[in-house]
């Protein structure tokens, strides 16, 4: 804002308060502040429009003929005045009867005047009117007459709502016919169907008082606010979190140029000066910001701005005191949660009986979040754009993760239509239901283990739900996830126990600890890994455990302790050589040792096992197939593996297909190079919880599988459906020579034989 501007608008603003402070009636107050505007902007005309019974009515004008005054109405979205309300947008026209929206009212007497400027009236992000001034010359106002517009427009704002001169049904009104359905895409991180109300993870901070008492003071506010910021910036930057490169580090650094940025600081100052208080003063800057966001085509450019719209609601939350989140708050009904970003801890917070949902503006396929969702049950959208624009707290949605699309404000038909999805949906899970107490056996008599993958004590509820065999993957990373600090080692051995007695017979295969990488924790650093161009084959899962030897001792001892008396099934995640294998083992038998030593009842047994991720082990298989029990084919980073490609990269994220030859030739090698060892062998992954992959995984001769519980229901309903000796001859086939396209070909198969698979 310009010294020119930033006067301009401190002297309407201490005329404003005189003006409102006075004991005239709300009329007469409004005729004398369009005087105030008009003569302080040397403007012909200044008028003030406002909501009324869902129509915006002339209130008070200087320059316009009187006999208007609460004549004039006109629709939102009809004419200039209902366009810059529609679109709670500014319009700065040098001929205002040029513009398509232009409409004529000859009541007003405005035919001589060409110019035309006008600026929303913001109430709690709704506009509840409009003011506007004209000029005969045609001619564009110069921007520091628009920058002492908004904010003035800012401050009528809160005298208009406090003299009751604007209804909230009215607005609320308005806002109901002011923005219509609407419908987002994004990528899909979770699949599922939802229903619910929006909700903010951090609610925008409505602005009270916007008229500053003591400008200094103000000043003040923001100066440490600033800091305070600034240090939060910092300090993610310096955790592994966000800084072990790719996007994320992107993010921040733009965060740190912005949260740097002088010409910020210097406009929000000088907002200040005009007589804001520092929350009104961060919000006009705001306002500047996202007026130059609708003129951007950069696409690059306009992210950026993004990043500065979602670096000033912070600055925001800072200098207001209000950093609390929805979940602190208590969820009052069905919600889809919506936020930028989320932890795993955050998401834990809510509400499991009404969070339905969530949508994030970023997000990827194996951040902590998604990871601790997909094990909730809970469908996630992400990378969706634009959604503080496009949704309000309280808009209805209805999240269509398996289509990557929520609908924003549906028609009823469209409601009608989901709602029909989900009675066949919920049909299908009480058939699904139906079949807990049922085993998994195929057409040929063949039986197949169908086990669950979990990462939390409420997950062990699903497997009697269910009817799965058992955990196939317990992840046992997720309690280091959600901690803010290291978690202690009685506090694993409760969760093991816990998790064990919940499991009663059934097996759980604990894998151990698999952070670093994509699961980084601020608490557990490593200096040379936070910058890592490879963060999912550099320091994580078994190499972070063997070099912080001691984190793996404190598992192991929690284990062994959890498991006194019950047999112990422990799985080492990402092996790439045998020796790897054994080093782990050796801190598990040592643990093992002491505890006879100390006379303490131990497991019945122990069945050692590992995850085949890296494709490197399955060259090596006969050197390791001797010392475990079983082997589990992580199916999620093989594949990024043997095709180097990030699943997380949104342009690879589905441009590889878990059908494709080079995975099934390489899964049916590994099955066959155990024959003659015993040694059970399944998938863990995604790829083992949707039926047409299963399908093909039985057939290259995978007898075990452990998935996300919603899937246990399908798959034993597929398995019922299946002759295992047809489809290991036709997998046969189709490996020899193999088809143009192996998803169609199996899918063809399957239709013939009327095996469902959806």
């Amino acid at each position: 804002m310009s010294s020119g501007a930033v006067e301009a608008a401190r002297n309407i603003l201490i005329s404003l308060h005189e003006v409102m402070a006075s004991r005239s009636n709300a009329q007469a107050k409004l005729n004398t502040v369009v005087e105030v505007i008009g003569e302080s902007l040397h403007s012909e005309v200044c008028s003030i429009y406002l909501l009324r019974e869902g129509m915006l009515e002339l209130f008070a004008t200087r320059g316009l003929a009187q006999e208007a005054v609460h004549v004039t109405r006109m629709a939102v979205g009809e004419g200039l005045v209902g366009s810059i309300a529609d679109h709670t947008e500014t319009l700065n026209l040098a001929e205002a009867a040029a513009h398509p929206d232009f409409s004529y009212r000859p009541e007003t007497g405005e035919d001589k005047f060409h110019s035309f400027a006008g600026v929303p009236i913001v109430r709690r992000e709704r506009a509840v009117g409009v003011l506007c001034v004209q000029h005969v010359e045609p001619r564009r106002y110069e921007e520091v007459e628009i920058e002492a517009l908004q904010t003035v427009a800012m401050v009528l704002a809160e005298l208009i709502t406090n003299a009751d001169l604007i209804d909230e049904v009215d607005v609320a009104a308005f806002n109901a016919t002011q923005t219509g359905p609407d419908q987002l895409r994004g990528l899909t991180l979770v699949k599922g169907l939802a229903a619910g109300q929006a909700v903010y993870h951090q609610p925008r901070v409505h602005i009270e008082h916007i008229v500053a008492e003591d400008t200094e003071a103000e000043r003040q506010r923001v100066i440490l606010a600033f800091d305070r910021m600034r240090e939060q910036i910092d300090r993610m930057s310096s955790q592994a979190e966000f800084g072990v490169g790719g996007e994320h580090e992107e993010v921040l650094e733009t965060y740190r140029m912005f949260a740097y940025d002088e010409g910020w600081t210097r406009r929000i100052n000088e907002a200040i000066d005009s007589g804001l208080t520092a929350e009104a003063a961060i919000e006009r800057v705001q306002q500047r910001t996202r007026m130059r966001m609708r003129q951007i085509d950069d696409p690059l450019l306009a992210d950026r701005m993004h990043d500065l719209e979602d670096l000033s609601n912070r600055l925001l939350r800072i200098v207001s005191g209000q950093m609390h989140t929805a979940a602190s708050m208590g969820l009052r009904h069905d919600a889809i949660l919506i936020a930028r970003n989320l932890g795993p801890a955050e998401l834990l917070e809510y509400d499991r009986r009404r969070l339905k949902g969530v949508i994030l503006e970023e997000g990827s396929l194996t951040s902590h979040v998604v990871i601790v969702a997909r094990a909730m049950g809970i469908p996630v959208l992400g990378r969706v754009r634009s959604l503080r624009a496009k949704v309000r707290d309280g808009d209805p949605l209805l999240l269509d993760a398996d289509h990557a699309t929520v609908m924003v404000r549906p028609q009823q038909g469209v409601i009608d239509a989901f709602e029909e999805r989900f009675a066949k949906s919920r049909e299908r899970q009480a058939v699904y239901a139906a079949m807990r107490d049922v085993h998994p056996v195929t057409r040929d008599g063949q039986r197949v283990t169908v086990m669950m993958n979990a990462g939390l004590r409420d997950d062990m509820a699903n497997l009697s739900s269910t009817g799965a065999d058992g955990i196939g993957l317990f992840r046992t990373e997720f309690q280091f996830l959600v901690s803010a600090t290291l978690p202690a080692r009685e506090r694993q051995t409760r969760l093991y126990r816990d998790v064990m007695e919940a499991a009663g017979s059934k097996p759980v295969m604990f894998r151990t600890v698999d952070i670093g990488g994509d699961k980084t924790l601020p608490y557990l650093r490593n200096e040379d890994a936070e910058h890592e161009e490879n963060p999912a084959m550099g320091w994580r899962a078994l190499r972070v455990a063997l070099e912080r030897d001691g984190l793996l001792k404190v598992q192991a001892r929690a284990l062994l302790d959890a498991a006194a008396g019950r047999v112990l099934h422990v799985m080492f995640p990402l092996v790439a050589e045998p020796w790897e294998f054994d080093a782990a083992k050796a801190v598990f038998e040592g643990q093992l040792a002491f505890l006879r030593r100390q006379k303490k009842l131990l497991p019945e047994a122990i069945r050692y096992g590992v995850m085949l991720e890296v494709p490197a082990l399955a060259e090596q298989l006969d050197l390791l197939a001797p010392k475990i029990s079983f082997l589990s084919l992580g199916t999620n980073d093989l594949t990024q593996f043997l095709f180097a490609a990030d699943r997380a990269h949104p342009k690879l994220a589905e441009r590889y297909d878990w059908l494709s030859p080079a995975i099934l030739r390489f899964i049916r090698r590994v099955v066959r190079s155990l024959d003659g060892h015993s040694v059970d062998i399944g998938v863990c992954g995604e790829m083992g919880g949707r039926r047409l992959e299963a399908l093909a995984l039985m057939g290259l001769g995978i007898r075990r599988l452990s998935i996300t519980p919603a899937s246990v229901g399908p798959i034993k309903d597929l398995i019922s459906h299946v002759d295992m000796g047809e489809i290991a001859a036709a997998m046969d086939g189709w490996l020899a020579s193999p088809p143009l396209d192996m998803r169609a070909t199996i899918t063809a198969w399957a239709e013939e034989r009327g095996i469902p698979l959806d």
